[in-house]
């Protein structure tokens, strides 16, 4: 789902005007990506957390010559953690509707409106 399909779905759910939905949710991302960026943690209740942990310095391997040593440097990451009813659904989920979700995901079907 793009942030587009979002804004479509929630527009015809409401009645609203796509154009201030789309405002609605840029601004929305906009301050879940600052307070981030600020190293905060960004909870959204029964949908989940997004937080900024630090990845552990480490020595990786160069893989066009695997005889050098590479050292990484730590680094923020962004880790999301799923609330427990998204977890729920997920769990839920079959490996043949997982399936048949990407492949639509991939094809979508034709829009189902007037031709023109």
């Amino acid at each position: 789902m793009t942030k587009r399909d979002l804004v479509v779905r929630i527009a015809s759910e409401t009645g609203l005007v796509q154009q201030q939905i789309l405002e609605v949710v840029q601004k929305t991302l906009d301050y879940i990506s600052q307070a981030v960026a600020e190293g905060k943690n960004v909870e959204l209740r029964n949908f989940g957390v997004f937080e900024v942990k630090v990845r552990k310095a480490r020595i990786g391997r160069n893989p066009n010559a695997p005889a050098t040593d590479v050292p990484i440097p730590p680094r923020a990451v962004v880790k999301f953690k799923p609330g427990k009813e998204m977890r729920e659904a997920v769990l839920k989920l079959t490996p043949q509707q997982i399936a048949e979700a990407i492949a639509l995901q991939n094809n979508p079907p034709p829009p189902s409106g007037p031709e023109m």
